[in-house]
């Protein structure tokens, strides 16, 4: 299996801007709540297809929030499992080749809850 390159921070100055402000509407959302961690990664890959086929540019990763800070996963070992494993499974994604950028989450679309996936233009768009 041929190494996978990692996303390219391919986004512009305006484009961070706007994510950060929350000024961007998502033109899908993943929703990982309530799955496996194998179940979720599934869903990732589905939304991931779906998303390029319709050429999507932004993709709204709801993921749940991370362990709060000092609180160690012992305390709870399934929390943050997914949202953990997330940066691996984007890395390694059948469409890695088609993210742009992933950004933190706006606090009116999830905050530390959720991620943006920027996908890259279509050529000829």
């Amino acid at each position: 299996m041929a190494a996978v390159k990692p996303p390219a921070n391919t986004l512009d100055a305006s484009w961070d801007r706007k994510l950060a402000r929350g000024l961007v509407a998502p033109d899908l959302t993943i929703d990982l709540h309530g799955f496996t961690v194998s179940a979720a990664h599934a869903e990732l890959e589905a939304g991931l297809t779906r998303a390029v086929a319709m050429q999507a540019r932004l993709i709204l990763l709801v993921t749940g929030r991370p362990p709060p800070p000092g609180r160690s996963r012992l305390d709870n070992p399934l929390r943050g499992v997914i949202r953990a494993s997330i940066g691996d499974w984007l890395h390694h994604a059948r469409h890695a080749s088609h993210i742009a950028a992933v950004r933190n989450a706006h606090p009116r679309h999830g905050g530390a809850g959720a991620l943006y996936v920027v996908l890259k233009r279509a050529r000829g768009a």
